[in-house]
């Protein structure tokens, strides 16, 4: 099997109408129910934490497409941040790492469109950062670093870059 384009997504596990719905909303978000499809993304993330990077991926496709307003999905992508946030999957590496790059790429317009969420959703990062046990020292360093990229304004900083990225390149 070759390499795969940017647009294929992983979505076999759904049934051939949901599959239709999916690739309808990835190439014309305007003529689907977003509602609808945000609702079927969040339950597949909710019973599949897998599926949960898929996730973030078409849901960031979506957007993208013809800048479209991201406001349909904004409540139930915080509804996957906040579940990969509770403490059973924040023991998970690559749960954490899932939560980290889905803040990574469109944590900005998140925050942009509901910043108590973002607040929230922060406070429970930091208290799984300083309070959690069992966290792996990847998933504490992932933490740390993501709650440093919101406080500097969703920017990585020179010294935060060397830091992180040093420290698994070493």
């Amino acid at each position: 099997m070759g390499e795969t384009g940017r647009e294929e997504y992983k979505i076999q596990s759904f049934d051939s109408e949901t599959q239709k719905l999916l690739k309808t909303a990835l190439k014309d978000p305007s003529s689907v129910d977003l509602d609808k499809v945000a609702n079927i993304i969040v339950d597949q993330s909710l019973k599949d934490c897998v599926f949960s990077k898929e996730a973030g991926r078409i849901c960031y496709t979506i957007i993208q497409v013809n800048n479209m307003p991201m406001m349909a999905l904004v409540n139930p992508v915080y509804d996957c941040l906040f579940r990969l946030a509770q403490p059973d999957s924040l023991r998970k590496e690559e749960e954490v790492d899932c939560l980290v790059l889905q803040l990574h790429r469109i944590g900005e317009q998140l925050e942009k469109m509901n910043s108590q969420r973002m607040d929230e959703l922060f406070s429970l990062l930091r208290d799984g950062f300083l309070l959690q046990e069992g966290l792996s020292s990847l998933s504490q360093l992932l933490l740390l670093e993501i709650i440093e990229f919101r406080a500097a304004d969703w920017k990585m900083t020179d010294a935060a870059q060397k830091y992180y990225y040093s420290e698994v390149t070493d």
